[in-house]
């Protein structure tokens, strides 16, 4: 089969989710489907086929909300998210919906061997390399995320210098774009590989002081 090119998701992609967010049943969906597989998930698996060279093979996300445990009993996602994974345990990641699209990449959840290792290393004189990075992203206009205790976590004073690194469970860096035109287009790519790229000194920073995880899985 020939690769399908990437060349955007259509306006059609974002009125899909208007319309998922304004009826989420499985009508609509058995409706629909058709339209998400065409201007959704089709263009959303051109791109990562483009780019698995350079980031690894992405994966998309089930569509199905899992509501075993949830008062809202949606049954549809209202985006479409796709991941892959890098072999010292980070992720590169997207997402789309009629919010527009999200870029990220990082450690989202790592496990408690990386978070002990990272701390570590946060402390450590390697902290002050990440307080740099941070800093360089913030001032590209760059979110720094991932879930973040309260206070610093047992074992390290709430004034340490490196406090808000600290709280940290989960270090990533990210960029939201609202609907534009570009969207419909192959510009959109070298949007997310601009975010992707623009993480490498973090990610770079995370598999010198943390790595995989040791534990399995």
């Amino acid at each position: 089969m020939v690769p399908v090119a990437f060349s955007g998701w259509p306006a059609e992609a974002f009125e899909f989710f208007e319309g998922l967010e304004a009826d989420n049943t499985k009508s609509y969906w058995t409706e629909h489907k058709p339209l998400y597989e065409r201007v959704v998930r089709g263009p959303t698996q051109a791109l990562l086929d483009e780019v698995a060279n350079e980031f690894g093979e992405g994966r998309i996300f089930r569509p199905y909300r899992d509501v075993r445990f949830s008062a809202d009993k949606s049954p549809y996602k209202e985006n479409i998210a796709a991941v892959s994974y890098r072999p010292d345990g980070g992720v590169h990641y997207l997402s789309l919906s009629s919010a527009g699209l999200f870029a990220a990449t990082g450690y989202y959840q790592p496990a408690s061997d990386q978070l002990d290792r990272y701390r570590r290393a946060v402390d450590g004189p390697g902290g002050g390399e990440l307080e740099k990075i941070v800093a360089a992203l913030e001032r590209g206009k760059y979110d720094v995320g991932g879930e973040v205790l309260k206070r610093a976590p047992r074992g390290y004073p709430a004034d340490h210098p490196r406090a808000r690194l600290l709280r940290h469970k989960g270090v990533t860096m990210g960029r939201s774009f609202a609907p534009a035109r570009w969207m419909g287009t192959a510009k959109a790519k070298d949007r997310v590989t601009e975010v992707w790229r623009a993480g490498s000194p973090l990610n770079a920073w995370l598999q010198t002081h943390v790595g995989p995880s040791d534990s399995p899985r």
